[in-house]
């Protein structure tokens, strides 16, 4: 029921703020702002959950995740209908991003953090299970708005997406629960101060910076890129759905090896697959070329995602599990606000997105390297 809930809610949150690349040559053609302006939106609302992360995740550990993520699912049908009426960027970025950002950071760590403690010996795979619902999202978000928005404008896309979001998450928080902990158990884990305080808590930070840097230049700018191509605006929102694909396939295939062969390095594995689907994404020269990227591309984004969490509560325990993710991904949230934005401006004043794949491949790299040195400290310690 849990694990149900949690990917309920974090398909319907990713679903609506991943279909952002649908809307990406609505808003050029509406609005007439270049490609760093309007990636700028989603980089600001992805920045935003990502730091409401922190506080989310120490009130689902006080409050509980359920009250958490009812809040989390109001926010995301309110962002989504009032952006409905914008008539600038700049109210987007008051409308959708706020909304967005409010929305998925209430919802997305509440509801992984409630997962952990139910698990032990397959937390990785459960956790796969949980946060393939981000994955599911990227997949059906892209495809239904670009179907709402052939049907109904992007307004009226937006607002059957706020719909969509009420019923679904909503039946979906009321679902979701918190394990009743022991109080022997609650006391063995590790306070978030003491977490916070941790070299191995600031490694995990640091790749997530690096890493998100590049992780989110193609859910953005894909599609555009696949145009400037030649390629149709449905065969880039495809390819935007395919990255949903491979990230589903990591969720429910990597968590499992990785619980017998080792969660660090397989964190690492991941980081360095992303990189190195980089710099395929800036080789391709046909469609396929990039649908086998952004396949693989998502099987690496997918696996981490659901190893990240695992990883914490291996390191700290359960007492404060959603605080510490919600720590850490105030990391991921500056990686994010630089990568798709600084990738716009790259494309306006070069004309071609080369530097900031080879850029994200390179910090990518780099994450790797710190769960790699993490791993080595933590063999050593044990």
């Amino acid at each position: 029921m849990v694990v149900a809930a949690a990917f309920t809610l974090m398909f319907v949150g990713f679903g609506a703020a991943y279909s952002f690349a649908a809307f990406f040559t609505a808003f050029e053609s509406e609005f007439g702002a270049s490609r760093g302006h309007i990636a700028l939106v989603f980089s600001v609302a992805a920045f935003t959950w990502f730091l409401l992360g922190a506080p989310g995740g120490v009130a689902a550990d006080r409050f509980g995740p359920r009250r958490v993520a009812l809040v989390g699912v109001a926010c995301l049908a309110g962002g989504l209908a009032l952006a409905s009426l914008a008539d600038s960027v700049a109210v987007l970025y008051a409308t959708y991003s706020i909304g967005m950002g409010l929305g998925v950071g209430l919802v997305y760590v509440p509801s992984v953090g409630a997962v952990q403690p139910w698990f032990g010996a397959n937390r990785a795979f459960a956790s796969g299970l949980a946060v393939a619902g981000i994955g599911a999202g990227n997949i059906a978000g892209p495809l239904l708005a670009a179907w709402w928005i052939e049907l109904l404008g992007w307004r009226g896309a937006y607002l059957a997406f706020s719909i969509f979001v009420l019923m679904l998450g909503g039946a979906a928080a009321l679902a979701i629960k918190q394990k009743p902990v022991e109080r022997k158990a609650q006391m063995d884990g590790t306070a978030l101060r003491s977490a916070l305080r941790s070299g191995a808590f600031w490694l995990l930070y640091a790749s997530l910076v690096l890493t998100c840097i590049g992780l989110f230049v193609p859910m953005v700018h894909l599609g555009p890129y696949a145009q400037d191509m030649g390629l149709t605006a449905a065969q880039g929102v495809t390819l935007v759905s395919l990255i949903g694909v491979g990230s589903l396939l990591g969720r429910f295939t990597v968590g499992g090896f990785a619980d017998r062969l080792g969660r660090q390095r397989s964190l690492a594995a991941m980081y360095f697959g992303l990189g190195a689907m980089l710099l395929v994404w800036l080789a391709a020269q046909s469609y396929w070329l990039l649908a086998l990227f952004a396949i693989v591309f998502g099987m690496c984004y997918g696996a981490y995602v659901a190893l990240l969490p695992t990883i914490v509560i291996d390191l700290y325990g359960a007492r404060a599990v959603s605080g510490i993710i919600g720590f850490l991904y105030t990391g991921a949230g500056v990686g994010t606000l630089l990568g798709p934005w600084l990738a716009g401006a790259a494309y306006d004043a070069l004309g071609a997105y080369d530097v900031p794949i080879i850029a994200g491949a390179g910090f990518s790299f780099a994450a790797s390297a710190c769960i790699l040195f993490l791993h080595e400290k933590t063999r050593h310690r044990r």
